[in-house]
Formats: structure tokens, sequence, C-alpha cells
């Protein structure tokens, strides 16, 4: 029992994290029709920058607000100077922003070096708390903690406020809300800053939960928010928690349980909500 219970702990933990990195796709592809193939390498840049601000001021909150703001600032530089104008065209936005992993990746390579960059966690955030009979890292929690509140702020705003039902009109019909005067290009902006500024601070949360960060990861975290957009659904903030929490909690118990499956498990799931329900568990249909 308690090897359960810490398994299902790592598996929330590594949810909030993969939900926090893969949100701002999710509204992104669902708004804009963009598929951004470098959302994986703005969870990377955010992750390597802020480490590095961090163990160069001894403070985490600088590094986590420095690789927000780092993150969101690229995520800017690429909708604005890139794929403004190339709304709905499918195979440019696919060429430009795989470009944009290579470009990223090389200057990181160029920047840090070749090397794996170890974590920076404060002294607040560096033990054990007991829950039972079960020990569990401070950290994990905060992050769960931080994923669920978020969450929770993402889904009243998209549900609950009038910049939120602008952005589910856009969804459904984007030529009507602009038919009705309502200039959607400021929304637009501001989902792809808020995808943005969430990966990277996924990045830099996160990075302790994956065990540190390394060329590489933005591939692998981008597979992860494309699998989690599959599975919750395009477009849907409680669709990208439920995938995330879905393939988090399912990778960790298959880690537990059935460690010769592991790394198939998340493709195992997506080919499944694919086969049973393409638009996903709680995705809009375009």
């Amino acid at each position: 029992m308690e090897l359960l219970t810490v398994s299902l702990l790592l598996g929330i933990s590594l949810g909030s994290v993969f939900f926090l990195a893969a949100v701002g796709l999710s509204v992104i592809m669902g708004l804009m029709g963009i598929i951004n193939l470098a959302h994986g390498s703005l969870f990377m840049l955010g992750a390597y920058f802020g480490i590095f601000v961090a163990k160069s001021t001894g403070n985490f909150i600088f590094g986590i607000l420095a690789g927000t703001v780092a993150a969101g600032i690229a995520g800017l530089v690429i909708e604005r100077g890139f794929l403004r104008g190339l709304y709905k065209r499918f195979l440019d936005q696919i060429l430009i922003t795989f470009g944009f992993v290579y470009i990223i990746a090389n200057l990181h390579l160029w920047i840090y070096g070749p090397f794996p960059k170890s974590t920076f966690l404060p002294e607040f955030l560096a033990g054990s708390l007991s829950i039972g009979e079960v020990t569990f890292p401070i950290h994990r929690l905060a992050v769960i903690a931080v994923g669920m509140v978020i969450g929770l702020g993402l889904w009243w705003l998209q549900t609950r406020t009038k910049a939120g039902a602008i952005v589910r009109a856009g969804m459904d019909d984007a030529e009507m809300v602009y038919g009705l005067g309502i200039n959607l290009t400021p929304i637009t902006i501001s989902a792809f800053f808020m995808g943005a500024t969430l990966a990277g601070f996924a990045g830099v949360v996160g990075a302790p939960l994956l065990g540190g960060i390394q060329l590489g990861s933005d591939v692998t975290m981008l597979a992860i928010a494309l699998a989690v957009v599959i599975v919750g659904g395009m477009g849907s903030i409680l669709g990208a928690l439920a995938g995330a929490l879905i393939i988090g909690v399912s990778n960790a118990l298959a880690a537990t349980y059935l460690p010769a499956i592991d790394i198939y498990v998340m493709y195992i799931i997506m080919v499944f909500i694919l086969l049973v329900r393409p638009s996903g568990l709680l995705g809009r249909k375009f």
C-alpha cells in the first residue's frame, strides 16, 4: 500500500509538470491553429536559464521569474516574427518551428555546453514530509499544489471571464468573432505568450522532478505535450489537466509495477484515445 501511495504521488507530481508544459500548447492549437513544434524548446530554454540564474543569485524565485520571462519573450519572438502570417498553414508552421528546435538546441550547446545541468532547490523545498507512514519530497508536493492552483485559475479564466468567452468563441468560429467587431489579435498574442511562459515556468520547477535538464529535453517534452493534448483534447484546460495526470500516473505506476513497458505506456494510451475518441477526453470538436 505504501508503494502504491508513493507511486500515485509521484505520478501526480509528474502530471502537474506535464500539465504546465502542455496546457499552453493545447490552447494555442485550439485558438490559433498553430502547431508549435518549438514548444518543448521553450520548456528547455526556461529550465536552463532559470537554473543558471538561480545558481548565480542563490535565489530560486529569481530563477523561476527569469526562466518564465525568457521563455515568454522567446515565444513572442517566434510568434510575432515568424508565425503571425501562417495561421492555419500547418506545413509552413511545422517547417519553421522545427527549425527553431535546432536553433535553440544549438544555442544552448554553445552557451551551456553539452553536459546535463543539475537542478537548484532552496532549503525550504529540500526536505521530506511524512504522510502517514510515507515520506515524500516537499518540492514534489509543492509542484502538485502549484499545478492545481494554476489549473484552477486557468479554468476560471477560460470559463468565467469575458476574455475566456472570446477565446472559446474564437476556437469555434474565428470569422464570426471578427464579424462581431472583436479583435482577436491581442487575445491570440496573449494566449501564445501565456503558453510560452507556462512552458518556461514548468521547465524551472519541473527540472528537479526530472533529475535535471539536458540537451534533448526539448524533444522529450514536446512528445509528452503532444500526447497530453491528444489524450485530454485540444483547447480544453480541464482536458489538458486530465490528460497530463493520466499520463503522469500511468507512467509512474508502470515504472513501479511493469518497468519493461513503462516507456511505451504513454503511446499506448494515446493510440487508444485516438481509436475511441479522436477529439480527446474533454476536447472541443473543430
